[in-house]
């Protein structure tokens, strides 16, 4: 089992960042692979950004390039979303997941992941 919390959502001004945190627990960080994932009012769950176990491949979302980045501190058990110049449109529940793999590959899909966080709310405000 591996317990996530995400923290570090809130309101800001479009154009504005956050860096959003997502602490794990329960077994070796470094097992998994790692997912960011968001849900806004009335729409699908998507895609956000993928890091794999020892953060050597990353991949975001084409809506999000250029402005989020993924990372990972896997002494600390925590994995990142840094999210720049946001806009209104990236207001949502953001998720995170943890997949088990021993792989380097990374997982954009949602059905890929076993464990997933509560969520926290990030809202941008125009």
């Amino acid at each position: 089992q591996v317990q996530l919390v995400e923290s570090g959502g809130g309101l800001v001004q479009a154009g504005g960042a956050l860096r959003l945190s997502c602490a794990a627990s329960g077994r070796t960080f470094s097992m998994y692979a790692m997912g960011w994932f968001r849900q806004s009012p009335g729409k699908e769950r998507e895609f956000v950004a993928t890091i794999t176990r020892f953060g050597g491949t990353k991949s975001v979302a084409d809506s999000v390039k250029g402005r989020f980045t993924v990372s990972r501190d896997n002494a600390k058990n925590t994995v990142y979303l840094q999210m720049n110049s946001l806009k209104p449109e990236d207001t949502a529940v953001y998720y995170c997941a943890a997949k088990y793999s021993l792989t380097y590959r990374i997982f954009p899909k949602e059905d890929d992941y076993e464990y997933w966080g509560q969520g926290t709310q990030v809202t941008v405000s125009s």
